[in-house]
């Protein structure tokens, strides 16, 4: 079954992005039929295609198939509490889970980038970054 809030969210990033449907087929190397398809609710897209609106336009896919991106736009500079967590309204694509202690964060590919190159850091480089980021000014 199509997901509504998924069709409006790509008309409405579409749009936003200044972008035609002509636009959207060839960014997705896909028919201008399919894809009107999609704003139009009658098909879902495959999750390769969700994929790569996701990547397309830096956004989850969580956000992309489940919120309202227009709501969630106006109130970009507001706080939402998301499951315990106060955040700024912004696209987080990676989800992260720590297994040692069951907690879950999205993070940006940026932050994702850094936890990812500290791990092949030397264990006496780690010690370094993790005394610059333990680092607090003192009083």
């Amino acid at each position: 079954m199509p997901n509504r809030q998924l069709a409006e969210n790509l008309r409405y990033l579409r749009k936003k992005n200044g972008l035609n449907q002509d636009d959207m087929n060839t960014i997705l190397n896909i028919s201008r039929q399919a894809y009107s398809n999609y704003e139009n609710c009658k098909r879902t897209p495959d999750l390769d295609t969700l994929v790569r609106l996701s990547r397309h336009f830096k956004i989850s896919l969580d956000d992309l198939l489940l919120r309202n991106l227009r709501t969630l736009d106006s109130s970009f500079n507001s706080f939402d509490s998301y499951e315990g967590i106060r955040e700024a309204s912004v696209s987080y694509p990676v989800y992260a889970e720590c297994q040692e202690d069951n907690t879950s964060v999205y993070l940006t590919l940026e932050e994702m980038n850094f936890i990812m190159g500290l791990r092949f850091l030397p264990d006496d480089k780690k010690q370094i970054v993790k005394g610059f980021v333990n680092y607090s000014k003192p009083e």
